[in-house]
């Protein structure tokens, strides 16, 4: 069952957020990694030296797995901030930084 159903949920309409160029869908009061997960994205970094993926671990802010690129700002904790219409979120290399 739909979690939404179990909470009788009744978000606002969706908008159109983008990753890495892709358009996906996002509602209202989401975060960037709760959209990204209801889109079936569950990596969108990789780690330095390794380049192994990472998406969301903790959840809360705490461990810095879930880092992503949001509107040009590299290193934003994805479980934190909430997606807005039109963001442009991309996957994140390392630091985010340009070499």
């Amino acid at each position: 069952m739909n979690p939404l159903e179990w909470a009788r949920a009744v978000p606002g309409p969706a908008f159109t957020v983008t990753l890495d160029g892709r358009e996906m869908e996002a509602l209202p009061g989401q975060t960037v990694a709760a959209a990204l997960w209801a889109a079936g994205v569950t990596s969108w970094r990789t780690t330095r030296g390794e380049g192994r993926p990472r998406g969301i671990f903790c959840g809360i802010g705490v461990c810095f797995d879930c880092l992503v690129t949001v509107n040009d700002r590299p290193n934003q904790r994805a479980c934190l901030v909430p997606v807005r219409p039109g963001d442009a979120i991309r996957t994140q290399e390392g630091t985010g930084h340009e070499h």
